[in-house]
């Protein structure tokens, strides 16, 4: 997936416009290049936009004042967030940063206001996409009390093919084991340890700057 329109067609809701409405939609919605390291999106700023991974890979996470920092979640190819602080109305409450260069789609808050309004598809997107979000912070929680490092690794790898949540995500993920660090929370060193077990457990094949994941469903029960 590199371009809006290849994202679009990834995803649900748009593939039910009608042609004019979809080209109303895509003049809402510009494509910005957001290098490594850089903010796509920061907590308490006023939330004016509607976002989505066109390509690249972002980590949603909260930076405290004190220097102490949590992640939340990645987000790769395909991967529309943001929905819940747009119905909101109210200040961000979480970063998103960009973990490589990234193109990520900003649809403004009157496209956003519009689809609402307008789009039975979208509403219904929408219900789905925040149940699936609802379901993967309540499954991180439980990794993060029941499982080991290696376990809780085996989840977030598996956590970025959920089809709802990220529609344009390959099997062949394009990923360096500093970025895996970023989102599991752990340091790289160990991230090489439990990425041999994986692929000692067939799940997984390592190869440089990738891996090529084999088993979705070993990675999301691996461990239990």
């Amino acid at each position: 997936m590199h371009s809006l329109n290849e994202m679009l067609q990834a995803s649900s809701w748009a593939r039910e416009l009608s042609e004019e409405d979809l080209e109303f939609v895509k003049a809402g919605i510009a494509v910005r290049t957001v290098p490594a390291g850089a903010f796509v999106c920061m907590k308490g700023e006023p939330v004016e936009h509607w976002m989505g991974v066109v390509d690249g890979l972002v980590k949603m996470a909260s930076n405290w004042s004190s220097g102490k920092t949590t992640t939340f979640t990645g987000l790769s190819n395909g991967g529309w967030f943001g929905e819940g602080s747009m119905l909101k109305n109210e200040p961000r409450k979480y970063d998103v940063m960009a973990l490589r260069d990234s193109a990520v789609a900003y649809m403004n808050r009157a496209t956003f206001q519009w689809l609402l309004d307008h789009s039975i598809p979208f509403n219904r997107f929408l219900i789905i996409q925040l149940n699936e979000r609802l379901g993967q912070f309540i499954g991180m929680m439980e990794h993060e009390r029941l499982l080991d490092t290696d376990a809780r690794l085996a989840r977030c790898l598996a956590s970025m093919f959920n089809p709802v949540l990220y529609p344009g995500c390959s099997t062949d993920l394009q990923i360096s084991q500093e970025e895996i660090g970023f989102l599991a929370g752990v340091s790289r060193q160990r991230v090489n340890q439990a990425l041999r077990k994986l692929e000692d457990a067939g799940l997984l094949r390592i190869d440089y700057g990738s891996i090529k994941i084999l088993d979705i469903p070993g990675l999301r029960s691996f461990g239990e």
